[in-house]
């Protein structure tokens, strides 16, 4: 399974977030990580519409994050961002050409291993990420006091 680009970068942002602290502008995080800021607007949009950021317009705004890192599940950001879990054509059945769907068991067994990736990420909040914040801190080149 290889997660898309959009959940990589919310990820990153999250953290950033977490780490920072503080009012953090889409240009600083993008150039921090090296991503295009036009990228990170998008998703700090959708991780606005969940209410896990905030964004504050103006002179001196930018992003914050708008929830404890502690509450927050690694595997509810990834089910918000993905766009979908089809593994397989016979994951979406109106799209299924496939001729031994009625008969193979791949569907079940990827079904089953989805429920336990998502539901180990869902064990993993954000604060247990920001574990090792010092190291994160001076990687990403921020000033902090923790």
């Amino acid at each position: 399974m290889r997660l898309t680009q959009r959940t990589d970068y919310g990820l990153r942002l999250l953290m950033y977030l977490a780490i920072n602290g503080e009012v953090a502008s889409v240009r600083d995080i993008a150039a921090r990580f090296r991503l295009s800021p036009h990228h990170v607007m998008k998703v700090a949009q959708e991780l606005g519409k969940a209410g896990w950021v905030e964004a504050q317009r103006g002179r001196g705004g930018g992003l914050t994050l708008a929830v404890e890192p502690r509450t927050l599940k690694i595997g509810d950001v990834v089910r918000r961002l993905e766009p979908d879990f089809r593994l397989v054509e016979c994951f979406e059945p109106a799209a299924n050409d496939c001729i031994v769907t009625k008969a193979c068991r791949l569907r079940g067994v990827l079904e089953q291993a989805l429920e336990l990736f998502l539901g180990r990420l869902n064990a993993v909040t954000l604060a247990d990420l920001m574990e090792d914040r010092r190291a994160l801190a001076k990687l990403l080149q921020i000033k902090t006091t923790a």
